[in-house]
């Protein structure tokens, strides 16, 4: 892997778990890891309750807009990470494709998305250790 790997969070609409996964990764390895998410069918915004849920751990994300994925972003990116959707991605060897099982936190309260939220937080402090990166915090 390069010194600065790069990861890539897909989801249908980058909506909620892939922004809150980039989010979590760009803020947690601090510019040693190159970030991006995108979705095959990008909605209009950010939910607006994934951007309340990381404004209670102070993060961000209200700025945030949802990208079209891309067979560029896939193969420029070392990891892929498809969240539990059921998107899917195009192949190229030699990289790693990790799929997360998460629940989707579209239509739903702020109590059901804060498990999500941490989850996801857990699923990127494991993948920094994967990637040999300490976190900031």
């Amino acid at each position: 892997m390069p010194s600065t790997p790069s990861v890539l969070f897909v989801c249908v609409h980058n909506a909620g778990r892939s922004q809150m996964a980039a989010a979590f990764l760009t803020h947690l390895a601090a510019g040693r890891v190159l970030v991006r998410s995108a979705g095959s069918e990008p909605a209009d915004r950010v939910n607006p309750t994934a951007v309340q849920a990381m404004a209670e751990i102070g993060i961000d994300i209200a700025t945030e807009i949802p990208k079209i994925l891309t067979v560029d972003a896939v193969e420029s990116s070392d990891v892929v990470i498809t969240m539990g959707c059921g998107d899917t991605c195009p192949y190229f060897p030699g990289k790693r494709y990790l799929d997360w099982k998460l629940d989707d936190p579209a239509g739903q309260g702020i109590e059901a998305v804060r498990p999500i939220r941490d989850e996801i937080e857990h699923h990127i402090r494991t993948l920094l250790d994967d990637l040999g990166i300490p976190p900031i915090s």
